[in-house]
């Protein structure tokens, strides 16, 4: 059971600047998405939806980076509602124990629920990173529920996608110091370097309202203390605990049609990983961006959003 058409919860000053730092965000590409407060009951969580446009609905499950980076990508998808989700303990949505839990397919259900609240029977999914693994769960789980999947950047996958080291830096001690750093600008930036996106900070094409975004995301709500305790939940030392990847026949069951967008500067895996693991699934793509990094669509816009609108609308 679900529900949809909650009011905001109570704004104190923290959670308005924030607001305003998203308001912002938005508002430098054009857009001032209204927003939908819904409660799901497996697990129990009151999550929030940011809408944008009409037609088709197109759920987006970001990773690390935050529901804010699918702001530049939005403006691309033309002609399709968007529903960009916050995850739980991000933005204005409550947070998730996912200790003990099977992580699949807990998240899974999560996005079920979604569906189910916002009276949807079927919607495309576009995830990043590890929202690629929500995304990919709900079209294994519920194929009923999913029409399409585009996964835009490696995500925990499989297993030989590895565990990236500041993934593996925030599931350590030292990333209780990290996730409290992330409130710094110039501490994002040096994220988004090693996330492969250095040329496109350097030019411009990262914009100052998103990294300030961002900086506000970790200082003013609970959103990085939050996405540390799920990490440490799903990470064992260098390898990914039971629940999280998918293995071979996992894949190769999951029938919906699905794009994976893989720039070569992301550190995760790799072009041979992701071939191999979109010739496991019965109808999928890789398209390989170059010089892109974990989240291609920060460094190309307009190329990875002009592939996703042709994947989406296909038929």
């Amino acid at each position: 059971m679900a529900s949809a058409a909650l009011e905001r919860p109570a704004t104190d000053r923290r959670t308005a600047e924030f607001l305003e730092a998203e308001r912002a965000l938005w508002a430098h590409h054009g857009l001032a998405p209204r927003e939908i407060f819904v409660d799901v009951d497996a697990p129990r969580c009151r999550l929030r939806v940011l809408e944008i446009g009409s037609g088709e609905p197109v759920l987006l499950v970001h990773g690390t980076v935050g529901p804010g980076s699918w702001a530049s990508l939005a403006p691309e998808l033309d002609g399709f509602r968007l529903l960009v989700l916050d995850r739980p303990g991000w933005g204005l949505s409550t947070p998730v124990d996912f200790r003990g839990a099977d992580y699949g397919r807990c998240v899974g259900e999560l996005l079920r629920g979604t569906l189910d609240a916002l009276g949807l029977g079927r919607a495309h999914v576009v995830g990043g990173s590890i929202g690629d693994v929500w995304a990919l769960r709900l079209a294994q789980l519920h194929p009923s529920r999913v029409g399409r999947v585009a996964l835009l950047g490696a995500g925990p996958l499989v297993p030989e996608a590895g565990v990236p080291g500041i993934i593996r830096l925030i599931a350590s001690p030292a990333g209780a110091v990290l996730v409290r750093l992330l409130t710094s600008p110039a501490r994002v930036r040096t994220m988004l370097r090693g996330a492969g996106h250095g040329a496109s900070l350097d030019a411009g094409q990262i914009p100052d309202v998103f990294v300030e975004w961002r900086a506000s995301a970790a200082r003013e709500t609970g959103a990085m203390r939050h996405e540390r305790a799920m990490v440490r939940a799903i990470v064992d030392g260098r390898s990914y605990r039971p629940g999280l990847t998918f293995a071979d026949d996992e894949l190769a069951a999951i029938r919906a049609p699905a794009l994976m967008v893989y720039g070569t500067v992301d550190h995760v895996g790799s072009v041979d990983v992701w071939q191999r693991f979109t010739g496991m699934l019965a109808d999928a793509e890789l398209e390989v961006i170059e010089g892109a990094g974990h989240m291609p669509w920060f460094d190309d816009p307009a190329a990875v959003g002009e592939r996703v609108q042709r994947f989406l609308t296909a038929r």
